[in-house]
């Protein structure tokens, strides 16, 4: 018996072509059913993956080089220590560098490093303490400072 026979006496080709989209397995005129329906059983994956956002941080340079800033003014919010705290500059620990002194901003860049610092230059009257100061001075000059 050929194989095409079968096909024949059977008929899947008007059984498929003929079957309605929209009648149950009981229904069907033929004594079996090829077309099932199916209904989703839980919701689409997007759906349930999306609809959460976080807040934004507000990161980045708040005071630029040369603008007046008073003791407590935020100069950068960062994440990790992009600027480092210079003179006249603290750091808070999240890292966020902030003004110690009243004075104007300056950000300075080490060209073998790379590294970038954030410096405040104190208005007149201001001096640095002895313990910043650059290693110009000793520590004979600084007993006959005091």
């Amino acid at each position: 018996m050929a194989f095409s026979s079968v096909f024949r006496r059977v008929n899947v080709k008007e059984l498929i072509s003929n079957a309605s989209v929209y009648a149950s397995a009981a229904e069907s005129s033929g004594a079996m059913s090829l077309v099932f329906r199916r209904w989703a059983t839980k919701k689409t994956a997007g759906s349930t993956k999306n609809g959460r956002d976080s807040n934004p941080k507000y990161l980045g340079v708040k005071k630029f080089g040369g603008e007046k800033v008073e003791p407590g003014n935020i100069i950068v919010r960062q994440r990790g220590t992009r600027f480092h705290p210079g003179n006249y500059v603290g750091m808070g620990k999240d890292h966020t560098l902030f003004c110690l002194k009243e004075g104007h901003v300056r950000f300075e860049r080490n060209k073998l490093t790379g590294r970038k610092w954030v410096h405040v230059e104190p208005v007149a009257g201001h001096v640095l303490h002895p313990v910043y100061v650059n290693g110009s001075t000793t520590a004979a000059d600084l007993d006959a400072q005091l």
